[in-house]
């Protein structure tokens, strides 16, 4: 098994070569890190962010527009409780309806390992913040997020997948097989 380093000013991992991914937190490199398996279809890019630790664009279906896209963020172990992110995450999308996207939000809870894994799954009207801050918002209908923490020793790994309904649902197993992969080395 090849474990590849991943940090914020590493250049993109070729697909062929992403047999698991080691992300060792900046100035941390002697101390465990998270380990996964993301599938080779995947495409690793350069982290748009410094808030990032890796990212990556899962290949559009057919017929949709875009591509979707895997962020994975780590804060030195804070950003704030596993309910929180959820609530935040849930509130990222929007209904064409009306109702609550909580209405319509999915989680469950399972091990990897020793690390509880809490998902969320919640389709809609995808309506994040551009930009932290910035005020404006996307408005990206027929879209779906799906997310995860990722509970550690050294705090929680936060997964957040968003595209179109269509490719997201598409690469669904593929995800959840990542987060069953994931592992604190």
């Amino acid at each position: 098994m090849t474990i590849l380093q991943r940090r914020p000013d590493a250049l993109p991992i070729a697909p062929a070569l992403c047999l698991a991914v080691l992300l060792i937190p900046a100035g941390r490199a002697q101390e465990p890190a998270l380990t996964f398996e993301p599938p080779v279809e995947w495409i690793a890019v350069q982290v748009s962010s410094p808030m990032r630790v890796a990212q990556f664009v899962l290949p559009k279906s057919a017929g949709d527009a875009e591509d979707a896209e895997l962020a994975v963020f780590y804060f030195g172990g804070a950003g704030g409780s596993v309910e929180a992110n959820l609530e935040r995450w849930t509130g990222q999308m929007l209904q064409p309806d009306g109702r609550r996207s909580a209405d319509v939000a999915t989680t469950t809870t399972f091990m990897a390992g020793d690390l509880a894994v809490t998902t969320l799954d919640v389709p809609g009207i995808y309506a994040a913040e551009v930009r932290p801050g910035s005020g404006m918002r996307y408005h990206k209908p027929e879209f779906r997020l799906k997310a995860a923490v990722v509970e550690t020793p050294a705090g929680p790994y936060f997964f957040r997948l968003t595209g179109p309904a269509e490719t997201v649902g598409a690469w669904d197993e593929s995800f959840v097989s990542l987060l069953e992969s994931v592992r604190f080395e």
